[in-house]
């Protein structure tokens, strides 16, 4: 007798999976647990939290319970700290001598806390806790350093470097600029503006002197019996400089009564006599 009903199809079933081995053996999967298999309750640790040595593990402990770095409750830090190694111990790990050292190193500031103090002992007495206080803040400033510098993109890790090259058949398309003459005449006029920037001032020896020239009008002078018409003191081949230069020299021979000025009648000959 059908069980199938009038034009409804036929549904195909699912397919199953297989299940998957617990394990490989010598390349042979293994499907079933052994009957005498046996599994130690501490087969499987799982550690969430790593330190890197003592003051790291003492900078967690601060962090975790919110105490303050600067106002260290000595006390709680170090049962906490001691019940760590003693799981530490209970599970038979192999504990670092660092470790035991700051254990010993807070027994030490807890006893010497806890010892009264005399009347005639000095206020001024360091803390016990100071020196371990100093080291904690400069540990958490390099550690809180080392995690920002992780926390910058590094390459390989954050992003990568691809390049793409150029295919063998790209031919680069070069547009030649349109240049006028116009365009020529301001490079042109631009260069030769910055040529006037780089240009170096020279500093060259006076060729005409005024003492020099003093000491010739007064060679002239005894030369001619002690008189000189004052046109001969002056040579039209220096040009406008050799005229000033002669002129101020007549001035300074004047000023100093070397020279004296003749002149006999009104816009009549100058002459230069000795004095």
């Amino acid at each position: 007798m059908s069980t199938e009903l009038p034009g409804v199809e036929t549904l195909t079933p699912l397919t199953v999976q297989q299940p998957l081995p617990l394990a490989f053996v010598r390349g042979e999967a293994v499907h079933l647990r052994p009957d005498d298999l046996y599994i130690p309750p501490d087969a499987l640790e799982v550690l969430l939290e790593a330190f890197e040595g003592p003051l790291d593990f003492l900078l967690y402990l601060i962090r975790k319970h919110k105490f303050d770095i600067v106002d260290l409750p000595v006390n709680e830090i170090t049962r906490q700290y001691m019940n760590y190694i003693d799981l530490m111990q209970g599970m038979n790990f192999e504990l670092a001598s660092e470790y035991l050292v700051m254990a010993a190193m807070l027994a030490e500031i807890k006893s010497r806390l806890l010892l009264p103090r005399h009347e005639h002992q000095p206020e001024t007495e360091l803390d016990p806790r100071a020196e371990l206080i100093r080291r904690l803040q400069e540990y958490e400033q390099f550690k809180q350093a080392a995690t920002d510098l992780d926390a910058q993109p590094r390459q390989d890790r954050d992003f990568f470097l691809v390049k793409a090259d150029l295919a063998t058949n790209f031919a680069p398309l070069v547009i030649l600029p349109d240049v006028s003459l116009a365009d020529l005449v301001a490079a042109l006029a631009d260069v030769a503006k910055r040529v006037k920037d780089f240009q170096h001032h020279h500093i060259s020896k006076e060729k005409l002197s005024t003492r020099e020239r003093m000491s010739r009008i007064l060679e002239q002078l005894k030369a001619n019996d002690g008189y000189l018409v004052f046109e001969q003191c002056f040579s039209l081949e220096e040009g406008r400089a050799g005229v000033v230069v002669s002129f101020l020299a007549i001035l300074e021979l004047v000023k100093e009564k070397l020279v004296l000025l003749d002149q006999v009648q009104a816009y009549g000959q100058i002459h230069l006599k000795l004095a």
